[in-house]
């Protein structure tokens, strides 16, 4: 909720410091500079973008409303299920997990963890590697490198969204220009009538510039970067996941193995040794 608590300081400041120098907010409501300044970046963003990057965005807004969602609870569940089976892969072996990751869905240690269990993307993640473990016989080195390149191309795929929304923050200042330039036609057209009507129609124009350097640089660049924040949060998660494994193939025990991945989180949302302690022996 910070990037709406955000834009709400954004036009509290904005229209508020204009309103106590004596402005009269009513100038400002210019719907058709709206029109051509917001159509117009959309436009540019559905031509400069594929499908899959135009949903992104819009699937996305939503989830950079309501914030992180990497939290330190979030941590907890993933690293106790992964301590969950690395524990029973250390107890009966690596066959002995076969049936959780071939069938999540009906594994009993999969079922403990409703919060991780319910991103699929995690669980699919998760179970492709300990797959590959029981199925294959990889080096922990060819292991790391393997991941490192899956996790390379989601970060990748991820990041477009705010790629794209950085590009219609760019261009939104010239959009405004744009409509200003409209705005001074119109008010070159009426250059012989009475000057109130003039100035109605240069106030106009002068709007058009306002709003697209209002939205340029306070509300769309501000939710690009929080759509780069999200998957720069995203990746760290899946990064964890991904040192927990390695340590693991490389004969980690399971409390050292999930110790490597508690050190790879961000200090603001890692769980202390004793609270992963205290989770894991919940399993």
């Amino acid at each position: 909720m910070t990037l709406v608590l955000g834009m709400l300081i954004v036009l509290a400041s904005v229209l508020g410091g204009y309103v106590l120098s004596q402005g009269d907010l009513l100038a400002l409501w210019q719907p058709f500079e709206l029109l051509i300044i917001g159509g117009a970046a959309l436009g540019s963003f559905v031509v400069a973008n594929p499908g899959k990057v135009i949903a992104g965005v819009f699937k996305g807004i939503p989830k950079v409303i309501v914030g992180n969602r990497y939290k330190k609870t979030l941590y907890l569940e993933a690293l106790a299920l992964l301590y969950e089976l690395f524990n029973k892969i250390r107890r009966d072996g690596l066959i002995a997990i076969e049936s959780d990751v071939d069938e999540p869905e009906s594994s009993d240690i999969f079922s403990k963890y409703p919060i991780v269990y319910r991103d699929g993307h995690i669980i699919e993640f998760i179970c492709d590697y300990l797959r590959i473990m029981i199925v294959g016989d990889m080096s922990s080195y060819e292991l790391d490198n393997l991941m490192d390149i899956e996790l390379e191309t989601h970060h990748e795929e991820i990041s477009q969204p705010g790629h794209a929304l950085t590009k219609v923050a760019d261009s939104l200042p010239g959009f405004g220009i744009v409509a200003a330039v409209l705005g001074i036609v119109i008010t070159m057209k009426s250059i012989g009538g009475p000057p109130e009507e003039l100035g109605v129609h240069v106030a106009a124009a002068l709007v058009g510039t306002f709003l697209g350097i209002l939205l340029a640089y306070g509300f769309v660049a501000p939710t690009a970067q929080a759509f780069e924040h999200q998957a720069a949060e995203e990746s760290k998660f899946y990064e964890c996941i991904k040192t927990a494994i390695i340590a693991t193939v490389n004969g980690m025990p399971p409390q050292i193995a999930v110790e490597f991945g508690r050190k790879t989180i961000f200090s603001s949302e890692r769980p202390s040794f004793t609270e992963l302690e205290e989770r894991v022996r919940m399993t």
